[in-house]
């Protein structure tokens, strides 16, 4: 052993130090022994290799920095000064107030999830929030599971395995995660059938597929992230719905986002609805909870009561079921609709229907508050796979600064992480989507490292 290994510190000797106790304390002692037995490991190899011994301090530092990387979370709420609303990266829709109180409830306790207070039995998870979607849809019933692939691929699974499934070939998309519709229809056992060009597709498509050989299901995928335009055709989903029903083939519509409020009324383009779908006669309804919707993440299946009650049996639905924050979270946003209140209580809506006003009297008390940058005319985005190419005026809060990108870098490594924009050499942030509760916070943090 050479000279300094046999002053390396014991283990027994650092946990005698204040800071290790302090560690204990706040970590447990098996993950503070492991700290300090790796890095006196690393230290002996070190010497061995001909380096110097470092000080004790040096060694309790490097320890305290993997217990800080060991424990501290991964996952973590930001502020979202991006100005897209639906922001994939970031979490999608936030709750609002009263869906989270819901989820909280339902987290901190036991619950009735599977258990029929009338009857004192057991009872069904499903039958949470359906009794909202149907009332909010006109739906004979529903089902919710855990995302929209999730409904896709049980729906296709449990109604067309390994039978024909018809789509035009403008609807074979792909969205985020590289999720394909072809993927998706492969993974269910369903055999594709596909008509049309990737531009046009007409009626008459859809009747020659029907008559050449058994169909069992006609799919329509809504195109919500992004658009095709010029030399276009496309029949109207109640035409393929008249179609298909001649034939008694039942007709899936996968909305992808979906939304329950017209977003024509905020200067958008139109959004197809839930309802609508369901009004031109599709059978099932597919679309997701944590996008338009804003509540939690979430796959819906609004339709027929005979189909929805298909895909309840089937063994996959166990698998890709809703949990019991989702239903509850889910079951709150839900009554948001029916109480007429969406666009005052729910987040995603409350930032759609912001007015340019308002948003340009936020930014304008921002620059106020820190004394510096300058209010200037913006775009915020919908986002989460929804009307694409579209956009809302803002305003923005402009501020110089000589490394914006070292900028960003800092404000993202915050205990409470800011997440803004690079536009035009500025760092950009957007109140539209800042809820009103970060402000504080955010000007805060500006303050401090600008």
């Amino acid at each position: 052993m050479t000279p300094d290994l046999r002053n390396l510190p014991s283990i027994d000797k650092l946990l005698k130090r204040p800071q290790p106790q302090a560690w204990i304390t706040a970590h447990g002692r098996l993950l503070t022994l492991d700290a300090l037995r790796l890095v006196l490991d690393d230290v002996r190899k070190v010497v061995l290799a001909g380096g110097a011994l470092p000080e004790v301090d040096s060694i309790l530092e490097q320890a305290e920095t993997k217990l800080k990387n060991w424990v501290a979370p991964t996952l973590m709420g930001v502020i979202n000064a991006s100005g897209v609303i639906v922001h994939t990266n970031l979490g999608r829709a936030p709750l609002s107030a009263t869906a989270l109180a819901a989820a909280q409830s339902v987290a901190t306790g036991y619950s009735n999830l599977e258990y029929d207070l009338d009857k004192g039995q057991r009872g069904s998870r499903l039958t949470h929030a359906a009794a909202l979607l149907t009332r909010l849809t006109g739906a004979e019933d529903a089902l919710v599971v855990n995302n929209n692939a999730a409904a896709v691929l049980l729906a296709l699974t449990a109604l067309a395995s390994r039978r024909r499934v018809l789509i035009a070939r403008s609807q074979l998309v792909e969205i985020g995660g590289g999720f394909r519709i072809p993927d998706v229809m492969k993974q269910s056992g369903a055999k594709l059938v596909e008509i049309g060009a990737t531009n046009r597709v007409h009626l008459r498509d859809y009747q020659h597929a029907i008559d050449a050989q058994p169909i069992k299901l006609v799919m329509r995928a809504h195109r919500s992230n992004f658009a095709i335009i010029g030399f276009t055709t496309e029949p109207a989903l109640a035409e393929i719905v008249g179609v298909a029903r001649s034939a008694q083939i039942p007709v899936l519509d996968d909305l992808g986002s979906g939304t329950l409020i017209d977003t024509a009324q905020f200067g958008l383009l139109h959004e197809p609805t839930i309802q609508e779908s369901l009004t031109a006669g599709a059978d099932l309804v597919c679309f997701s909870g944590d996008k338009l919707l804003g509540g939690p993440q979430a796959g819906i299946i609004a339709g027929r009561g005979d189909l929805v009650a298909k895909l309840k049996k089937h063994p996959l639905a166990r698998a890709v079921r809703a949990d019991k924050l989702a239903l509850a979270a889910l079951s709150a946003t839900l009554l948001h609709y029916l109480k007429d209140e969406a666009e005052s209580e729910i987040p995603v809506w409350r930032m759609i229907s912001a007015s340019q006003p308002e948003l340009q009297a936020r930014a304008q008390g921002w620059a106020a508050h820190l004394g510096r940058g300058a209010v200037i005319p913006g775009e915020s985005t919908v986002g989460g796979g929804s009307l694409p190419g579209e956009s809302l005026p803002t305003s923005l809060l402009a501020l110089n600064h000589p490394h914006p990108d070292k900028l960003m870098q800092k404000l993202r490594a915050l205990p409470i992480p800011i997440i803004g924009r690079i536009q035009d050499g500025k760092a950009v942030f957007d109140p539209r989507t800042v809820l009103p509760e970060q402000e504080k916070i955010l000007l805060q943090a500006l303050q401090a490292n600008l």
